[in-house]
Formats: C-alpha cells, sequence, structure tokens
C-alpha cells in the first residue's frame, strides 16, 4: 500500500483516497487498524458493484463517493479488520471500535455505502452481525496436495484425468515451440531491462483490453526498491529481448498472481507464463496456495478450482439496502451452484479411478 500511495496510483487525483482507521490503547500503541479508501469510482475492485451503481442513478440515489476496506486492485483475500497479535488484545472491543471508526468515516464523508472487499469468512460473519450484507463470489485457486504434497509438475499431472493431462502438456509443448527462452525470477534476480520491459507488458495489456492503467510509471520503480523481494516475474525472451512477462508477488506458502502482458501473439504462452510455471514454483517452494486473480474459468482445466471470496456491504439508503439485501441472497446460491458445476468439470481424477499409465 506505501508503494501505491508513494507513486501516486492511489491519493488524491485517482479516485482511491486512503481514510486509514486506526484503534489505539490508552497508552497509545496500536491494537487495530482498518485499510480504507474514499472513491468516486468503482473500478479495480474485482468485486463489482456497477449494478448497484447503475441502479440507484436510475432512482436518483447518490451512490458516489463510497468507502471501501480493500487493498487497491487487489483481489486477493486478507484480512480487512487486523488485530495487533497481542493475547492483551480485547479482539471484540477493538474490532467494535474499528467499526465504530469506519461509520463515523461516512458519516464526516457523507459515503452512501462502505463495502469490505475480499475480508475473510469470519470477518464477513462478523460483519454481518453489524449491519453488513454479505455477500459471496468465486474465484479459481490452485490448492497444493495437503497430507503429500506435489513433488513435481509431473507428479502434479498424475493427479489429472487422462485427456486433461495429455492436453496440458500438449500445451505447454506449443509454448515451447516458439523459440522462446523462459524464466522464472524474483524482482531482486531481474535487472534494470526486466522491470523495464514489466511495465511495458502491464501497460500493453491494459490498452489491449481498453482497461485503464492503474499503475503509475513510478509505481515500478518504487516496488523494485521496496518489494522486489516479494515480487516474482515469470519472462519470455525472444533471444535476449523479453517479449512477454507477468507480475506476481509470493509471501510465506501463498503465491498471488497479478499482471500479466505480451508484445506479440505467441500461442499457448499465456498458460504456460501465467499458470505452469508458476504452479512449479509453488510446488519446488512447498506453497500450500496459489491465487491466479480474478474471473476466468479456463483455469479449471488447468487444476484450478473454484474457491468462495467474501465481501460485507453496508447500505445508506433504506430502499437501496433492501433491494441489495435480497440480491446478494440470491446471487450467493447461484455462486454456490455455479461451484458445484464447475467441480463436475475438474481435471483431477477421481479417488477410484485407475492410476495413470507413467509411459503415457
Amino acid at each position: 500500500m506505501t508503494a501505491l500511495e508513494a507513486s501516486g496510483s492511489v491519493g488524491p487525483g485517482s479516485g482511491c483516497v486512503p481514510r486509514f482507521v486506526l484503534a489505539r490503547d490508552a497508552g497509545g500503541r496500536l491494537c487495530g487498524a482498518v485499510p480504507l479508501y474514499l472513491k468516486n469510482n468503482s473500478h479495480g475492485e474485482f468485486i463489482f458493484d456497477w449494478s448497484w451503481a447503475n441502479a440507484a442513478h436510475r432512482a436518483g440515489v447518490r451512490y458516489y463517493p463510497k468507502l471501501v476496506a480493500a487493498i487497491p486492485f487487489t483481489p486477493a483475500t486478507g484480512r480487512r479488520l487486523p488485530l495487533a497479535d497481542d493475547p492483551e488484545v480485547d479482539a471484540a472491543a477493538v474490532t467494535a471500535a474499528l467499526l465504530r471508526g469506519v461509520r463515523q468515516v461516512a458519516q464526516d464523508e457523507r459515503a452512501s455505502s462502505i463495502h469490505f472487499l475480499f475480508c475473510t469468512e469470519a470477518e464477513k460473519q462478523v460483519l454481518a452481525a453489524h449491519d453488513y450484507f454479505p455477500r459471496l463470489s468465486m474465484q479459481f485457486h490452485w490448492h497444493n496436495r495437503p497430507q503429500r504434497p506435489f513433488e513435481s509438475f509431473d507428479d502434479y499431472l498424475t493427479a489429472f484425468r487422462s485427456q486433461n493431462r495429455k492436453q496440458v502438456r500438449k500445451e505447454r509443448k506449443i509454448a515451447a515451440s516458439h523459440g522462446l527462452a523462459f524464466r522464472t525470477a524474483t524482482g531482486t534476480e531481474l535487472g534494470p531491462r526486466d522491470w523495464q520491459a514489466l511495465r511495458a507488458f502491464y501497460v500493453e495489456n491494459v490498452e489491449r483490453h481498453g482497461g485503464i492503467a492503474y499503475l503509475s510509471d513510478s509505481f515500478f520503480d518504487i516496488a523494485r526498491e521496496t518489494l522486489a523481494h516479494r515480487l516474482v516475474a515469470t519472462l519470455a525472451y525472444r533471444g535476449s529481448q523479453p517479449v512477454a512477462g507477468t507480475v506476481n508477488f509470493e509471501k510465506g506458502a501463498h503465491l498471488y498472481g497479478r499482471y500479466w502482458g505480451c508484445l506479440d501473439d505467441f500461442q499457448m504462452l499465456h498458460f504456460e507464463l501465467c499458470y505452469y510455471r508458476l504452479i512449479e514454483r509453488a510446488i519446488e517452494r512447498r506453497q500450500t496456495l496459489f491465487e491466479a486473480g480474478a474471473q476466468g474459468e479456463h483455469k479449471l482445466k488447468r487444476g484450478l478450482t473454484p474457491s468462495f471470496t467474501h465481501s460485507a456491504h453496508w447500505i445508506r439508503h433504506p430502499g437501496l439496502a433492501e433491494a441489495i439485501g435480497g440480491f446478494v441472497v440470491r446471487e450467493a446460491e447461484g455462486v454456490v451452484e455455479a461451484a458445484a458445476e464447475y467441480a463436475q468439470h475438474s481435471p483431477f481424477r477421481a479417488a477410484t479411478d485407475p492410476e495413470p499409465d507413467t509411459a503415457e
């Protein structure tokens, strides 16, 4: 978040202004916080409320500004009501104080609503008890085997059904046929040319899809100085020239996919850099979870399975609140049904299926 603010990617002029809420004890010690932002748009949130804003507009109800508790432009689950790791902290009291503070900011800023995005499921339950509507969403995540972690990518593929296993191998073979050199590296291992290429890939992909480049040029410079040890890139080179790559971040046992871009068209390269090479890294490092970002049912056949994500929402206007409250209930039913349907098409073998032929 510091890199986002220091680079101007969030702040005055970006439509996303920090309004953090902090809780301190009598001695001034920080006990909890909420990463809160005042927004005049719904860009870069990935749990979308555009239809809510449009409905409010049609009804003559002001929807912006609103407050969002999240990490800007980051569709990754994390604590939105983090507390100090101290047994002396009264968790319930500090959480209640934080929520009072958030509501006070909403009052002071005349915000129409408050949205806790990608919070934990436990936080969602706490928020539901404080008059927030719980909302259920879905992404596709890769999970390592809990009891017997995968030893290699080939070992991982043995868990696939034969048809799906052959398809993955075919895709990797096509990606390798372009004559490109592949590399997976941390930010500390990348040179200036690589960092410049990552910025170029990000901009190219945004422009290709008609999006908005939330991250400023200086964000990549600051990230190189402060976040290089967390950044993981997968890169493809034509000779010495980087032609495609991804930006990802990792912490502990978790890996988070973020941005991808390519300066030319190479069949299957997206799958190679965005999924297969990152799954390989996760396996090598015994990581347990790879969150590959928002949306994308195409991830299912690569071994990323449906996973629920959570949010909670407070709406000031009674009529709009009633409509949204009913909507999120119906929406959750649809999300659960969709997840069950996706699970039926998982690439993984059933426990009763025969072991794959190693000579396949």
